[in-house]
């Protein structure tokens, strides 16, 4: 006489049935483990920043489906404010250490990195009316040279450059940001303005950039952190890393940063 299976020994073979049939896509599985971060991040970054972290930006978006980068470009001192004041963000990237430092102080971030640096630059209109062709110009009677306000980074490497070769210029405003002090040489509201070598580049054929001496010229070093109250810190921290990457080297050095 035939024997059936028990039900125990049925039971367990359904049970092996069963796990054969699952996939990967199940919840729980390796794979659903493997996708990256997600969500939104807010990054408070230099007004220097603009063209390049909105590159990065889209390119980091590409690279993780379904996070979406929102960014907030300004002087890096009143950014820095803005954080210890409890402004919501998740990554501050600053063209002054100083400013991250303060930052840093406040709690507001930890263990920045430097990932970048800057050079200061002359920017004339494109047809340059003033005739400026060297840095002593910009000390010229009747020149109307406009700047950064002395709290900002491209500021005071401004007033760094004009210590250093010993010239006193008097400029006719000072701008909020160096994206500010820029506008005003492209619309010829003034003859010169000192920025940083990248928004030179920026801005094209709207400028002509005026070599400054390198025994005279100033640098800024630019460092990022995720911030501490981040409310997505995983994503926070990839875009970090995501700047940090060959990938954003080389979109930083395109635009003219030098590496740290």
């Amino acid at each position: 006489m035939r024997r059936f299976p028990s039900l125990a020994v049925a039971a367990a073979a359904l049970l092996a049935l069963a796990a054969c049939g699952s996939t990967d896509d199940s919840p729980g599985s390796a794979n659903s483990s493997d996708s990256g971060p997600s969500g939104e991040i807010t990054v408070f970054a230099a007004a220097s920043l603009t063209e390049s972290f909105t590159s990065l930006g889209k390119a980091f978006e590409a690279e993780n489906p379904g996070s979406k980068v929102t960014f907030s470009f300004g002087p890096s001192s009143g950014l820095a404010e803005q954080i210890t004041a409890g402004a919501p963000a998740d990554v501050f990237a600053s063209a002054s250490v100083k400013n991250m430092d303060q930052v840093v102080a406040g709690g507001g971030a930890t263990d920045p990195v430097t990932f970048a640096g800057n050079t200061m630059q002359i920017a004339v209109p494109a047809d340059n009316p003033a005739g400026i062709d060297a840095l002593d110009d910009l000390a010229g009677k009747g020149v109307k040279v406009v700047l950064c306000a002395e709290e900002v980074p491209c500021g005071v490497a401004a007033r760094e450059v004009f210590s250093n070769a010993g010239l006193t210029v008097t400029p006719v405003s000072n701008e909020v940001d160096v994206k500010s002090t820029l506008s005003k040489v492209t619309l010829g509201e003034a003859d010169a303005g000192l920025v940083y070598v990248t928004d030179v580049r920026a801005a094209g054929a709207k400028v002509q950039g005026i070599e400054i001496p390198a025994d005279v010229n100033a640098t800024t070093d630019y460092p990022i952190a995720p911030l501490t109250d981040s409310k997505n810190a995983d994503l926070a921290d990839a875009f970090v890393d995501f700047v940090r990457s060959d990938a954003g080297v080389a979109e930083l050095e395109a635009a003219g940063f030098t590496r740290p």
